[in-house]
């Protein structure tokens, strides 16, 4: 009887996810561009008395150079302090008003995400425009911050799953901007100065090309004469580099592997891939679906082999990590150095399985309600519907993603995923890095591609071959 209730609340479960995402439809918003070239996005969102803001800027990784690690140190810099809020001020102020204000840079832009009552939103984005227009970049506390980095970049290089991401992205990316490091390099970190971070700063951290979302309790009308009174003030700036990573990726010519040694390794750790797609892709929907079916969640296939059926690893999957204008597509696990080869034949096995067999009618539907189910959650809070504006400013996508999502899903058919995984599942001139102990995988290693071999302690290289 207990099981025929707990199947009764499974269906019932499962038609509600179901009903759930094809009713959700992205709450209305006003958008609109200052003088000065920002974007600005308005959401109403009434139920609690609080706003969350996310602001997106052209000044990520990409925009280094060769000082790796310089977009990272100058976004959380920006909390050092600024001319009008030194750092014990601001941090005191943000505390008793129990605000949260953080800084980040990515691959490709820098952000910032803030969350306070909404009788507070004067106060707090008072702070919020100075970090982004007048950081002082204290000297004192760039110097602490500089040793931690390079501490954190030692003891990264004692763990394989610390340096295998931007290796494979090194292998893919190349001298391509992409294949920029975000963390920087104990070299690159070292020779940073509190001047290369302001002038970094004065040149991204610019309006145009930037986009604030404003998502919480508040009247829009307002809200608008507020945000364009305040942020009118930050001037136009004139960086040239808008379009660095519009330059095509290389595709490799042939199949590579990068072998990283840690010579203590008991384990190799391993990823498998190629060049991805960018975000604004017509078939992102769709490629997902199928990701989610071959490496995206626990029961996928690739899991079920590689842990359920060999037991040759604790857990295995795929990712499509998509960029502006490119992306990268990685198979990633780990297991035992013994059983190296196997878990990497086994890997490919599955991968020439799905360009074989395809994916049947109870797979794709499997796949289509575990998407949608998971779909909903993810834009249910302020804080996130804020962050799905500037993502859509910055990945020049628009609502119809989010209106038209489960159309997109249900429209998917077994002939139509046939053609995604033939188009985007790469299966040819296959890139692998993989980090264990050289000595005893060397051998294993060559028969997937040309070698190269590095330390782990080592500074990667512009280009791997």
């Amino acid at each position: 009887m207990k099981g025929l209730q707990y199947i009764i609340c499974y269906c019932l479960l499962l038609v509600a996810t179901a009903t759930m995402a094809q009713d959700y439809k992205l709450p209305a918003y006003q958008k609109f561009t200052l003088k000065n070239g920002l974007t600005v996005y308005l959401m109403e969102q009434h139920e609690v008395p609080m706003i969350n803001v996310s602001v997106v800027l052209p000044a990520g990784a990409i925009y280094d150079g060769d000082k790796a690690g310089l977009a990272a140190f100058t976004a959380t810099a920006l909390k050092h302090g600024t001319g009008k809020y030194p750092k014990a001020k601001m941090d005191e102020t943000l505390d008793f008003m129990g605000a949260s204000v953080n800084t980040y840079a990515s691959k490709e832009s820098a952000g910032l995400s803030a969350r306070f009552a909404a009788k507070d939103k004067q106060q707090v984005f008072d702070i919020i425009y100075e970090l982004l227009t007048n950081p002082t970049f204290d000297a004192t506390e760039f110097g602490k911050e500089k040793q931690r980095s390079l501490t954190r970049l030692a003891q990264a290089k004692e763990s394989p799953r610390s340096v295998i991401g931007y290796q494979f992205d090194k292998l893919i990316y190349g001298d391509h901007v992409y294949g920029n490091i975000t963390g920087g390099t104990v070299s690159s970190v070292t020779a940073l100065e509190a001047g290369d971070l302001k002038k970094f700063h004065a040149d991204n951290y610019v309006p145009n090309g930037s986009a604030i979302a404003v998502v919480g309790d508040f009247n829009s009308k307002d809200m608008k004469a507020e945000i364009t009174k305040l942020f009118s003030n930050w001037k136009k700036g004139n960086s040239q580099s808008a379009n660095l990573a519009s330059a095509p990726v290389a595709t490799a010519d042939k199949a590579n592997v990068l072998l990283v040694n840690k010579n203590d390794a008991k384990e190799t750790t391993f990823m498998i891939g190629a060049k991805g797609v960018s975000r604004n892709n017509p078939d992102f929907v769709a490629i997902d679906v199928i990701n989610t079916l071959f490496g995206g969640r626990f029961t996928s296939m690739l899991n079920d082999e590689l842990r359920v059926n060999s037991g040759l690893t604790y857990g295995a999957g795929s990712s499509f990590s998509a960029l502006k204008n490119s992306g990268t597509f990685a198979i990633s696990t780990f297991t035992a150095g013994a059983t190296t080869e196997a878990a990497i034949d086994k890997a490919l096995e599955v991968l020439d399985k799905l360009h074989k067999n395809g994916v049947d009618e109870q797979m794709l539907t499997s796949a289509k309600n575990y998407v949608k189910g998971q779909f909903p959650p993810k834009y249910e809070t302020s804080g996130q519907l804020a962050g799905l504006l500037t993502s859509m400013f910055w990945y020049n996508f628009n609502e119809s993603y989010i209106n038209n999502f489960q159309k997109n899903v249900d429209d998917l058919t077994v002939d139509k995923a046939k053609e995604i995984i033939q188009k985007y599942f790469p299966k040819d001139k296959l890139q692998f890095v993989l980090v264990g102990k050289a000595a005893d995988i060397k051998k294993i290693a060559e028969k997937y591609g040309k070698v190269t071999e590095v330390q782990i302690t080592d500074e990667p290289k512009k280009k791997a071959f």
